[in-house]
């Protein structure tokens, strides 16, 4: 088991807001972008935070989006779409969301909706 699969998310999660932060972006946007890849709503994030849930466990309670096929792309070095093991897959799918809105990318893209889709943030 990977060490990062026992991190509480709540030792990533500060990581994630000084990036997005530091380059113009919002803690709500990360919560939307949060929200859309597992289900959780603020108040669920903010008793993960208080719980100190660890990765594995925040993402074994969490509903996928099922558009997450859509989420492409390097980071790290690795193709998202091509790791193996599903824990490292659905943590990566975190990291290159929160990468795309800290790069800029327009909300509506990072949420991988179609234009007619943008009123909501599931699908």
């Amino acid at each position: 088991m990977s060490r990062i699969f026992a991190t509480p998310f709540a030792d990533i999660y500060p990581l994630y807001v000084t990036k997005i932060e530091r380059k113009g972006r919002t803690s709500a946007e990360l919560h939307e972008v949060i929200q859309w890849l597992t289900g959780f709503d603020h108040e669920e994030i903010s008793r993960h935070l208080d719980a100190r849930t660890s990765l594995e466990e925040f993402f074994a309670l969490a509903q996928l989006n099922p558009r997450v096929d859509r989420i492409t792309g390097v980071i790290c070095g690795v193709r998202v779409e091509e790791i193996d093991d599903p824990l490292m897959q659905r943590i990566r799918y975190l990291d290159k969301l929160v990468d795309e809105l800290a790069k800029g990318r327009p909300l509506v893209k990072v949420l991988r909706q179609e234009p007619a889709d943008a009123g909501g943030t599931r699908s």
